[in-house]
């Protein structure tokens, strides 16, 4: 039978196509990792590897060995990483950026709450909605909305959060409730500016692919919470995510005008610098954040 580790090691080769890598990642030199391979293929009685002197290429035996090869290769590195990390201290210090609304309603008593629990430690926590450079400004996690297009960068789904469209009972006293999403051209619409889409789109459901409504009104800002208060004043009609809103709407003093109709839907995802394991104390943070999310999941 081969040796699992024999079967890691084909898989790193099958992986980067070079023995002269595999053997730099483990420690190794080329001609072990050469023979340890050719020793493998006597083994299981078949060549795994056209060798050339510019290239590796599996054969079609290779190609069948690394589907289930790299299945314990996953589970060796699933392995190594959750024990890698038991032996460190919880200590030192951590620069985080959360977005503004998630900072308010959770992520800053989360966050202390996370430090009185580990004494040694300090976090740095910047509430703010741009897009941080993580690398150059020095953040070793960032809670983000939206959409990561950064591959040098890991991020970890935590939950999704709607997007709802709503007014105070007063403003639709005045001016109507809209009854369909095209009706808001006539309406005085609170705009966002933080957002991916430009302020004025509002994304809804519709056959086959979400549909844009372009809007306008007197008043766009980036800051949310000015929002939700033009909008708790009566003076427009807001479109935000809903646990910016929640409560309000619970208690009656904003009413979602288009509850299954609204389309935008983006992702909460804690992000931080691409490495094969972040520290312990970061992904100790990561879950703590998580769940504190999933605690109160009904308001996204």
């Amino acid at each position: 039978m081969p040796k699992t580790d024999d079967l890691v090691l084909f898989a790193q080769v099958a992986e980067y196509g070079s023995f002269s890598k595999v053997a730099e990642i483990n420690s190794l030199t080329n001609s072990v990792v050469s023979k340890r391979i050719k020793k493998l293929e006597e083994t299981l009685g078949v060549q795994l590897l056209y060798r050339t002197t510019r290239k590796l290429t599996l054969t079609d035996a290779g190609r069948t060995l690394y589907q289930g090869a790299k299945t314990v290769k996953q589970a060796a590195d699933e392995a190594f990483d959750a024990v890698s990390g038991f032996g460190e201290a919880i200590s030192g210090h951590i620069k985080i950026s959360v977005p503004t609304i998630s900072g308010e309603l959770l992520l800053a008593e989360a966050v202390a709450e996370f430090c009185s629990q580990y004494p040694g430690l300090t976090i740095d926590m910047s509430l703010e909605n741009r897009f941080v450079d993580l690398i150059d400004e020095g953040f070793d996690l960032v809670i983000r909305t939206g959409y990561l297009e950064d591959s040098s960068l890991i991020a970890r789904h935590i939950l999704d959060s709607q997007w709802v469209v709503c007014a105070a009972p007063g403003y639709i006293a005045r001016h109507g409730r809209p009854q369909q999403p095209h009706d808001l051209k006539a309406h005085n619409c609170l705009q966002y500016a933080y957002q991916t889409t430009g302020a004025s789109d509002w994304e809804f459901k519709g056959e086959g692919k979400n549909q844009m409504i372009k809007v306008s009104g007197n008043i766009s800002t980036d800051n949310p919470i000015a929002l939700r208060k033009g909008a708790l004043g009566g003076h427009g009609i807001a479109y935000v995510p809903r646990c910016l809103v929640y409560q309000d709407i619970t208690r009656g003093d904003l009413i979602d005008l288009f509850p299954d109709q609204v389309g935008k839907r983006l992702g909460i995802y804690a992000v931080y610098p691409f490495t094969r394991q972040p520290p312990k104390k970061i992904r100790l943070l990561i879950e703590h954040i998580r769940q504190k999310y999933l605690d109160i999941r009904h308001c996204f």
